[in-house]
């Protein structure tokens, strides 16, 4: 066959024509760019698993862009329009924003889980609209919106793909154009599904329910999902739809942070091991750094990963203490992680707002000040494509040696918010920054406790995760000592696209 302008490795090869043969069955030929009828029947699930530095992503990118050189249509979640007769789609997923956004930034048009199954209800006066950008109707005459308004929408569409960006540069909040959201009642077609060990059972079900055709990405080396008891989705298929890649030393070659993780595989290797092989890659690469302490200015962006609460729960607490944060209020630019939504179920419409706005758990958000409304922060939600939002707001800062947390400001309902300058380990599964402190001493006492997950023991696992979040520099954080600030907290290094500022309404949450 003939494969993709770059050169694959042998695995990756034969993972694309395993995954090409099973689109053949559901109606697309890759090899000749063409496509059929979806065709009813049973479901197709493969699984394509590997290490960091395996070629996942470089795989999902060249299957995307194979699917959509075919002649299917992309559904990104912000807007689906009328289905035509026959037509085929693919979407690409991620659990959370974040890993959608790692994907966005490598040119793959990915979206959430939850934007697919939870898709947005458009008021039928701008319907119009978004189907005219979409190259399916006549150009609309909208009262209320002048020539000058629908040109800028044209052109910011051309370039950003985004209809609810391009709306908002017309002019328009999202509270205009979108009246609710509704969990997905029919099926789409083909979904490529990345970090898919982040997947539990429901996740994968529901899933499997939307798509006929399903192919996941997924590293066997992270952890499970806490209520997985240390299984993957992609463990239960049978041999036969599972395919692993190995690493690609040309792609990463004289990578040290990989050459780090994949040492983590040897069954000799302990933690003491360990530790000096990182103290001498830190010696001859820049990328690893040997630290004495915590870097304080980086945890305003990229939180310092940790195993246990307490720990996390210190260090957040000493970020606070340097920077001279009131407790009766939180400063702009100090991060908080979505810890869900806290309302009652009558008022479902607003939860999904909320959660298709990106405020889902797990999300990772900058506080930017106080909202006009008493209890509303406005965020910036790093990863979501529309990332300001203004929403009710419950913010509990834990202390150390107490059970209950403080609550500086809430909202009587709202999205709930813990702080966000350290992470546990399990959390920052699906994020990389390119700057990751690891706070060693935590993984010491993993390594002491002699516990094992999935017949791997723990500490490698939590070492495995939190060394490949970095991108580009490893900081493997020896000491329990924490750095002073060299700036003051800071909120204009968060570029919001121009058309998301017009986006910033306040959600109303409150009863």
């Amino acid at each position: 066959m003939d494969l993709p302008a770059l050169t694959f490795s042998d695995d990756q090869a034969e993972a694309y024509d395993r995954v090409t043969e099973m689109l053949r069955e559901a109606g697309v030929d890759l090899d000749d760019g063409m496509t059929g009828s979806l065709r009813p029947g049973r479901s197709r699930v493969m699984a394509l698993t590997g290490k960091a530095g395996s070629g996942k992503t470089l795989l999902l990118a060249e299957l995307c862009k194979a699917l959509e050189g075919a002649g299917l249509d992309i559904v990104s979640g912000d807007y689906e329009s009328r289905k035509k007769k026959d037509s085929r789609s693919v979407a690409v997923l991620a659990p959370t924003n974040k890993a959608a956004f790692v994907l966005r930034t490598r040119g793959v048009p990915a979206t959430t889980i939850h934007r697919i199954i939870y898709t947005p209800v458009y008021d039928p006066e701008y319907e119009r609209i978004a189907e005219w950008l979409m190259g399916n109707g006549e150009r609309p005459e909208i009262e209320g919106l002048s020539e000058e308004a629908l040109d800028r929408a044209h052109a910011f569409f051309q370039t950003n793909r985004s209809i609810p960006g391009a709306l908002a540069t017309a002019g328009l909040r999202g509270s205009d154009f979108i009246t609710g959201w509704k969990r997905r009642d029919e099926p789409l077609d083909i979904g490529l599904v990345d970090e898919s060990s982040m997947l539990d059972d429901r996740q994968f079900e529901d899933l499997k329910e939307i798509f006929p055709t399903l192919i996941l990405f997924g590293d066997p080396a992270q952890l499970a999902p806490v209520n997985q008891s240390g299984g993957m989705v992609f463990d239960k298929l049978p041999a036969e739809a599972r395919m692993e890649l190995h690493r690609v030393h040309r792609q990463d070659e004289d990578n040290p942070i990989l050459d780090l993780a994949h040492a983590l595989a040897d069954p000799a290797v302990d933690f003491p091991d360990f530790e000096r092989m990182v103290e001498e890659a830190a010696a001859r690469d820049s990328r690893v750094v040997w630290g004495q302490r915590v870097e304080v200015d980086l945890m305003a962006r990229s939180p310092v990963l940790v195993w246990r609460n307490a720990t996390r729960i210190r260090l957040i607490n000493a970020f606070r203490a340097v920077h001279g944060a009131p407790e009766t209020e939180l400063l702009p630019g100090e991060p908080l992680i979505c810890d869900g939504i806290e309302l009652p179920l009558k008022h479902r419409k607003k939860r999904l707002d909320l959660e298709a706005r990106g405020l889902i758990k797990g999300a990772q958000v900058i506080y930017l000040g106080a909202g006009r409304k008493p209890g509303f922060s406005r965020l910036h939600v790093i990863g979501a494509e529309d990332p300001r939002v203004s929403a009710a707001s419950i913010v509990k800062i834990e202390k150390p040696d107490e059970e209950e947390p403080f609550i500086p400001f809430a909202a009587r309902m709202g999205a709930t918010f813990l702080h966000g300058a350290a992470v546990t380990i399990h959390k920052a599964q699906g994020s990389q920054w390119p700057d990751v402190q690891v706070f060693a001493p935590d993984l010491y006492a993993a390594w002491r406790a002699g516990r094992n997950e999935a017949g791997t023991p723990l500490w490698k696992r939590l070492a495995y995760v939190a060394i490949t979040r970095a991108q580009e520099r490893l900081i493997w954080v020896t000491r329990n000592r924490l750095s002073r600030p060299t700036y003051e907290l800071r909120t204009d290094d968060l570029v919001a696209p121009a058309a998301t500022l017009v986006l910033e309404a306040e959600v109303e949450t409150e009863i």
